[in-house]
């Protein structure tokens, strides 16, 4: 007998899940499914299982493809199963290759091909939809978006755009997932939402077309270059009843919810100071240092720096001043945004050719929140008080590079079931987009002085 075993969460059950099991079926004769417990989803990385463990064996054994079915609950449990079973075949989906290599002394390691058009339609009925994702844009990004929307549920990634066919054709070859490089009309067809990772100037026109098409949105920042057409995605978003997210991935993490929660909470008392930085020597010959007109510091990372000042002292400031350096071709290699409150001040410092200590600093008249570089992923922080000796340390779950968290909560407000709007707030992404369009303006009179324009 050829024993064949296969694990998953079986999320939402769905037919590329009835697939993946037939196929592993007919790999040999007996087949054992793995299913895997709440916990050991959450330890692996999981962020948003929807079905309970039970619920999901029992979509599993509804199939009759399964001829024994176990838990999966703990790291290394795999080769402890291939002993035990006597197992010949160990099989799951081809997003995973390569990950599971280490079996291959144990038992034969197949990769089943992926399916390239998962049906929303459950095997039973249910509210929670399956969302068919598209990517605009096959750069650097792209192929971590699709790895970490692994790990959520509710999602499938389906094709890709890039009007760029070589770039498109090589993505499309790598990763197994169809690349218009014409057709952006046709594309919209076939999704029900798309993420845009393309360059920073074409933000806005594909996110409106997605929109004008009833496509949800999530989109790299910034959205757009300035806050009347920021105003105007959100306002279309609302009125076609889609959802528009602007993927500032430090605003869905975890720990940096907990962070300004506990700011907010009164421990520290009354907030005075937002201190943040974010900065990173790129490589010369990048994006960020030749593009003259829409890389540099500021559209890189201000978006991140501006994100706790607003959280935490609000949108209406008083004064703005933006202080730049800039390097060759006018581009700024480093940028200091200066915000002035009522009662409150705040810095944003961002750079791609100067580097800084990447922290944030959060004073209050009874104590200090630090979060050391990359605050952005929020992995720890500390609360320090005038006694030295007192110091609160807070590490917060974090799992891949926070991308993850930021793609549940689009699906989930997809669905209906994010019930917490905190997170990025439309009047936060204008604030940043109308300081986004001072900046802009003020890069272009610099760019005119040194007749680049």
């Amino acid at each position: 007998m050829r024993k064949v075993i296969t694990y998953g969460t079986f999320d939402l059950f769905h037919k590329g899940h009835l697939s993946l099991l037939t196929r592993a079926k007919a790999l040999g004769d007996y087949l054992i499914v793995g299913v895997t417990t709440d916990h050991f989803d959450e330890a692996r990385g999981k962020v948003n299982v929807v079905d309970s463990v039970m619920e999901r064996i029992e979509s599993v054994k509804k199939t009759g493809l399964a001829d024994e079915i176990i838990i999966e609950d703990h790291e290394g449990q795999k080769i402890e199963d291939i002993e035990k079973y006597q197992i010949d075949v160990f099989t799951v989906g081809s997003d995973w290759v390569g990950t599971f290599d280490y079996l291959k002394p144990f038992c034969e390691v197949v990769y089943l091909d992926r399916t390239p058009d998962v049906s929303s339609t459950m095997l039973r009925e249910r509210r929670f939809k399956i969302v068919k994702m598209g990517i605009v844009g096959t750069g650097r990004i792209a192929p971590r978006f699709l790895s970490e929307s692994k790990y959520v549920s509710g999602i499938n990634i389906i094709c890709a755009y890039n009007p760029e066919k070589e770039s498109g054709r090589a993505f499309e070859e790598q990763h197994e997932i169809e690349t218009f490089h014409e057709d952006y009309e046709g594309f919209l067809d076939k999704v029900d939402g798309v993420y845009i990772a393309a360059p920073n100037e074409t933000h806005y026109e594909y996110a409106k077309k997605a929109l004008l098409k009833g496509k949800h949105v999530l989109c790299e920042k910034p959205i757009a270059f300035t806050k009347k057409e920021t105003m105007e995605l959100y306002e279309l978003a609302g009125e076609k009843g889609v959802v528009l997210y602007e993927a500032i991935k430090t605003a869905y993490c975890p720990g940096f919810q907990q962070m300004m929660n506990m700011a907010k909470s009164g421990k520290i008392g009354q907030i005075h100071d937002v201190e943040a930085c974010f900065s990173r020597l790129a490589a010369p010959m990048s994006r960020e240092r030749t593009d003259a007109k829409y890389g540099g510091a500021f559209l890189e990372f201000a978006a991140y720096n501006m994100l706790p000042i607003f959280k935490l002292l609000g949108t209406d400031y008083k004064e703005v001043r933006i202080d730049s350096i800039y390097g060759e071709g006018g581009i700024d290699l480093y940028t200091k945004v200066q915000f002035v409150y009522e009662n409150a001040m705040a810095t944003a410092k961002c750079g791609v050719g100067v580097k800084s200590e990447g922290q944030l600093v959060i004073a209050g008249t009874e104590g200090y929140i630090l979060a050391e570089s990359p605050w952005w992923l929020t992995k720890k922080f500390q609360i320090r008080y005038e006694d030295a000796d007192k110091v609160d340390t807070y590490e917060p779950r974090f799992q891949g590079d926070g991308l993850r968290y930021e793609i549940s909560g689009f699906v989930s407000k997809i669905n209906g079931i994010e019930h917490v709007g905190y997170r990025l707030t439309e009047r936060e992404a204008e604030a940043m987009a109308e300081v986004t369009e001072l900046f802009m303006k003020q890069r272009k009179a610099k760019r005119e002085c040194l007749n680049l324009e």
